[in-house]
């Protein structure tokens, strides 16, 4: 269980120790202490197991990583009630998925946007998800997007010098270190803060620059932190928006002169962001054995790739 979800069991008065309510989440515990919890029955799941095709990159009885591609949400919410990975994994892992994220989202420990592809691990026992859900938690897990983005993020550039936020380390990697929150008057939206909000650590270096002159990069961005629309807000805070989307990517416009006809139509024609889930490593939960596991751009971003590059 989270903390939140075991300090809002305090608040229902669901917490014992040594027999007397536990009202405060920050109350020491000692050796020997008796901690009862109560938790309601667990719900039946209203979600229908739907046979959708999974690219299934690892599985084995603990866990399975998948492949999801842009266009897939994570799990059921309003105006998405099926059509998910969440119904996808049901129908493929029957009953073998954890309880821990609740009748909602079975199995899940994190996840990516609807419209970023790349690859997710979801639980199958408790004991998985509550092992992974840790190392998320410390950090641990590697994870490496990669992102076609306007202008090249580089230390040379004086306006990033500058920018709040925003700084430099060794080869080049640029380092976002901000606060992350719903934005004031767009609740879809995530903003960037300076107090008052959770912490978010983003880091990006550029693979390779674009166009003559150079201004449209990939870059390779991996997350210290994992908030909503990290990437996306960080990105676009240090004014390097991805590449066709519609909420952070600004509109911002491509030099025919500096592409041609071809780059340009293809870039306007990019429906998502480009954004990718390339590569998740983690410890087994359960053997503790290392795992890394990679997978190569979607079509359409390798074709928006190519186009660039011609």
């Amino acid at each position: 269980m989270s903390r939140t979800r075991l300090a809002k069991l305090m608040e229902q008065g669901a917490v014992r120790v040594n027999g007397t309510l536990a009202a405060n989440p920050k109350a020491r515990v000692e050796e020997g202490d008796l901690i009862q919890i109560t938790l309601e029955a667990a719900e039946e799941s209203h979600i229908t197991p739907q046979a959708i095709a999974l690219d299934v990159v690892y599985e084995d009885a603990a866990l399975i990583v998948v492949n999801k591609p842009a266009g897939m949400v994570v799990h059921p919410a309003p105006g998405t009630p099926d059509g998910t990975l969440v119904n996808a994994l049901m129908h493929h892992c029957g009953e073998s998925l954890s309880g821990v994220g609740g009748v909602a989202r079975p199995g899940i420990v994190h996840r990516i946007d609807k419209d970023t592809s790349g690859l997710l691990v979801a639980a199958k026992t408790d004991q998985a998800h509550h092992g992974l859900a840790v190392q998320f938690e410390k950090h641990t897990v590697a994870r490496h997007y990669r992102a076609l983005v306007y202008g090249v993020p580089e230390a040379s550039d004086p306006r990033l010098s500058g920018l709040r936020g925003v700084s430099f380390e060794a080869a080049g990697v640029m380092k976002i270190s901000t606060q992350l929150a719903r934005h004031k008057h767009d609740r879809q939206k995530q903003a960037v803060f300076f107090e008052g909000a959770r912490h978010a650590v983003t880091r990006a270096r550029v693979v390779e620059a674009f166009g003559a002159p150079a201004s449209v990069s990939l870059v390779d961005c991996w997350l210290e932190t994992g908030r909503t629309h990290q990437i996306r807000v960080h990105m676009a805070h240090a004014g390097h928006g991805l590449l066709g989307d519609p909420v952070y990517g600004g509109r911002r416009k491509l030099s025919e002169k500096a592409f041609g006809a071809e780059a340009v139509a293809a870039v306007k024609g990019f429906a998502r962001q480009a954004l990718h889930a390339a590569s998740l490593g983690f410890a087994h939960p359960v053997s503790g054995e290392l795992l890394h596991f990679e997978a190569e751009l979607p079509a359409d971003m390798s074709a928006l790739l190519a186009a660039l590059k011609n």
